[in-house]
């Protein structure tokens, strides 16, 4: 592996999950190979679980971890080319990306989507300059279109859980009061689109995910429907895709209840977190026995592990 930004960078998804767990089962074993080697970590946005479990990763893989906020803790940082800098950003990307790759062995970057355009959005062009630009490997940390850390943990996760061969697995967008980006929901798409779960996506009309992503997955706007038999049900809120980052009226009755999820195969609940109780999960459900989501938050550390273990023995 050369970077670990889309599931194209990783030669075999099966062997990196089995990878995350055999990290997780001994977590130290891999400590002298990043020796003396310094892993960077851009964040554009707010973190909690990826700024520390990549951290934790890092260390545990013997590494040295830097970690800076791009704009509060660094310059403002111009992305265009031909631009006169004659505003409020004093660096252009081109001069930060290459001075930073030559601190870094590893470069993590975490940088939302702006939501007004989605062309540019889907460019990832914060992620793609400092791929092309930097000269060392880049892990995405959160984009404006994919999360693969967050999606390989979920892999973990449910390895770890299902007692199916073939789980049926279900996606659900759920209500929140602001507009947010659809990187989790398009990643979990891509990343189970490529096992052999009978995976399904439930989401009212105007929310489909792009087709790139959602891809061979079962799609239906009838939450009732996808949750009967269901073993996984992973809840997430996106804005609209079609209507780029817009949140349409209504759909409060989304939330994820207790009475649905005894539609279920006894399902496993899951979220990425944070969750706003109450609004995209009843207290009930992110709080019985079926909540899985401090485990898969646990996973977090093991699938970023796995990723910059697989790059350093490529370095």
């Amino acid at each position: 592996m050369k970077h670990f930004i889309t599931p194209s960078d990783v030669p075999n998804i099966q062997d990196l999950v089995e990878e995350g767990l055999a990290q997780k089962a001994a977590p130290l074993a891999n400590k002298n190979l990043g020796k003396d080697k310094t892993l960077v970590l851009l964040f554009f946005n707010s973190s909690l679980r990826t700024r520390l479990s990549t951290q934790k990763a890092g260390m545990n893989l013997g590494m040295n971890v830097i970690v800076m906020n791009v704009g509060s803790d660094s310059w403002q940082l111009e992305f265009g080319d031909g631009v006169k800098m004659d505003g409020n950003k004093a660096e252009h990307i081109k001069e930060a990306a290459a001075v930073i790759g030559q601190y870094a062995d590893i470069i993590g970057v975490r940088a939302f989507a702006g939501l007004t355009d989605a062309e540019e959005d889907y460019k990832e062009l914060v992620l793609e300059s400092f791929r092309a630009l930097s000269g060392v490997p880049i892990v995405n940390l959160e984009s404006a279109t994919r999360h693969p850390c967050q999606s390989l943990a979920d892999l973990i996760t449910i390895e770890e859980l299902k007692t199916k061969t073939r789980p049926k697995v279900v996606l659900t967008w759920a209500p929140h009061i602001k507009p947010l980006p659809q990187a989790v929901g398009n990643s979990f798409a891509e990343w189970l689109n490529l096992t052999d779960y009978d995976f399904v996506i439930t989401n009212p009309e105007g929310y489909d995910l792009p087709e790139a992503y959602r891809g061979n997955a079962t799609v239906t706007h009838n939450q009732a429907e996808a949750f009967e038999g269901a073993d996984f049900i992973y809840a997430k809120n996106w804005s609209s895709y079609t209507d780029y980052g817009k949140v349409l009226p209504g759909n409060e009755d989304w939330i994820i209840s207790e009475d649905k999820m005894a539609l279920t195969d006894n399902a496993k609940f899951m979220h990425c977190l944070p969750v706003r109780r109450g609004l995209i999960v009843e207290d009930a459900v992110i709080d019985s026995d079926n909540s899985v989501v401090i485990q898969q938050a646990g996973n977090r550390v093991w699938s970023v592990q796995a990723a910059i273990k697989r790059i350093l023995e490529n370095i």
